[in-house]
């Protein structure tokens, strides 16, 4: 699928399609295939910026004012459009990040109802009344938007998360300055053309593309920034905590190094497959994923069988492939990222059992793909068991008892998602409280979250203020007034 002509796509600011006033533009390629160009995009500067929050600060008193039943029907009406595009965006989406194009087209779906459901809670959410002792008085709460906000995301789910952080804030009454990541900035677009095409007023959502490090300090220090919402890593999370004013609310989904303990009451059949799941799925590209398998020393020999068993099935190609399970990773620094910890792995001691390998032969040359790495003899000091890798490397600690186990999953600078596979209803619930994780799971993957329900991480994988998703998920992007009213 080679890119004859290379099209170049736009900024979107105050309702228009605009070239950045730099001149400049990066290219979008395919990471399966990197002769493939996706698109070229905006190498924005702080001009352009400058002008998205100018002008999402003078939509915000109107879009504040409008009814949330029409806000709502923006929402609902860019969520046909996602769905009626499905697969070609899923295309576009696979092209772009490498993930296989089902899961892609999921993501799409996903997206299309995220925006269905902030659209319905969007209108519920309100203040209380409460009691006093004065009967010629009401005293209420309401719940007013922010401002502007600044959304900047990443691309592994380069359509979900965005999803999830732009359609509450727009229902809320919020205005939009969205900064995706220059690897998947073609299905951001996407989404901002839906709200476009929906009829969302000019202004209200504004597009910029271009690097962190031309742009990214405007987007958190502006004063008319009211709040940033960021997805990435935990340097670059703390990077903004320190940039943004003390006024401006924060909310960030930041690292992980998650945990599958295995009991010795455990079934290795399952357990293998959820660290198959959750390590290697996307090719080991996501916050939540198993980085490290806690095993119990009675279980470790037959459990470490099954997965290499079950890894070597596994097919490792293109995206638009059948079969396919491990796409390429998203670009080449990621390649060297993990070439790189699986190297630290080999120098701290531990065994490499299955993997690891560099592909680069026949269909492989022009992408960059890796074998899935599992790791043995792996200790709890080792970089491979402390350091996030993000990408398809699995460290396997043994260890004898609950207790230790529970200390090892612990005993890491992050707190995201964490998973146990056991049969005893004690333990689980025990486990449950031990943890410690914003995401905790009995029996399924560290991977996966509910739209509905809560999503963030506790330590250094979060800010540990605001939840995403779900209901609560809405809180971020609204504050309270008190209102004392005597008559």
């Amino acid at each position: 699928m080679l890119t004859t002509k290379v099209k170049t796509f736009n900024n979107y600011i105050n309702g228009e399609w605009q070239e950045s006033v730099s001149k400049k533009q990066f290219l979008s390629v395919n990471p399966a295939n990197t002769e493939d160009i996706v698109g070229a995009f905006q190498a924005s500067n702080e001009q352009d910026v400058r002008a998205a929050i100018e002008t999402a600060q003078d939509a915000f008193p109107n879009w504040a004012k409008t009814s949330p039943s029409k806000r709502a029907a923006i929402l609902n009406k860019a969520a046909s459009i996602l769905e009626q595009n499905a697969d070609q965006y899923a295309e576009e989406l696979t092209r772009e990040e490498g993930k296989h194009v089902t899961d892609a087209k999921n993501e799409v779906i996903r997206s299309a109802q995220t925006l269905r459901f902030y659209a319905v809670e969007g209108q519920t959410i309100t203040g209380e009344t409460y009691p006093n002792d004065d009967p010629d008085m009401k005293v209420s709460s309401e719940r007013e938007p922010l401002g502007v906000i600044s959304v900047i995301t990443p691309w592994n789910f380069p359509l979900s998360i965005p999803a999830r952080k732009i359609a509450p804030a727009l229902i809320t009454g919020n205005t939009v300055v969205f900064k995706p990541s220059s690897d998947t900035p073609l299905i951001a677009l996407r989404l901002v053309e839906a709200l476009q095409q929906a009829g969302i007023p000019k202004g209200v959502i504004n597009f910029v593309t271009g690097k962190a490090s031309e742009i990214g300090d405007l987007l958190v220090t502006h004063p008319d920034i009211k709040a940033i919402t960021f997805t990435g890593s935990t340097a670059a999370g703390e990077d903004i905590h320190k940039k943004s004013s003390f006024t401006t609310r924060t909310q960030m989904e930041l690292g992980g190094k998650n945990p599958l303990i295995v009991m010795d009451d455990a079934d290795t059949e399952l357990a293998a497959t959820l660290t198959i799941n959750g390590g290697f799925s996307l090719t080991g590209q996501a916050c939540t994923g198993t980085s490290r398998v806690i095993v119990l020393k009675n279980v470790r020999e037959q459990f470490v069988e099954k997965l290499i068993e079950k890894t070597s099935a596994l097919k490792i190609g293109n995206g638009f492939e059948e079969g396919v399970k491990i796409g390429p990773l998203a670009n080449e620094k990621q390649l060297k990222n993990v070439l790189k910890y699986i190297e630290y792995g080999k120098e701290d001691g531990a065994s490499l059992v299955y993997g690891g390998e560099q592909l680069t032969e026949g269909k492989f040359q022009q992408g960059y793909y890796v074998q899935p790495a599992i790791f043995t003899n792996v200790k709890p000091d080792h970089r491979i068991a402390k350091e996030e890798i993000f990408g398809p490397v699995v460290a396997v600690i043994e260890v004898d008892t609950y207790e230790e186990a529970i200390q090892v999953a612990n005993d890491v600078e992050y707190g995201l998602s964490a998973a146990i596979v056991t049969d005893s209803l004690k333990i689980a619930n025990k486990f449950t409280k031990d943890i410690q994780a914003g995401t905790v799971k009995v029996n399924r993957t560290t991977t996966g979250n509910l739209m509905n329900a809560p999503f963030g991480g506790l330590k250094k994988s979060s800010t540990s203020t605001f939840r995403e998703s779900g209901r609560v998920g809405l809180e971020f992007f609204t504050q309270l007034k008190t209102v004392y009213i005597g008559y």
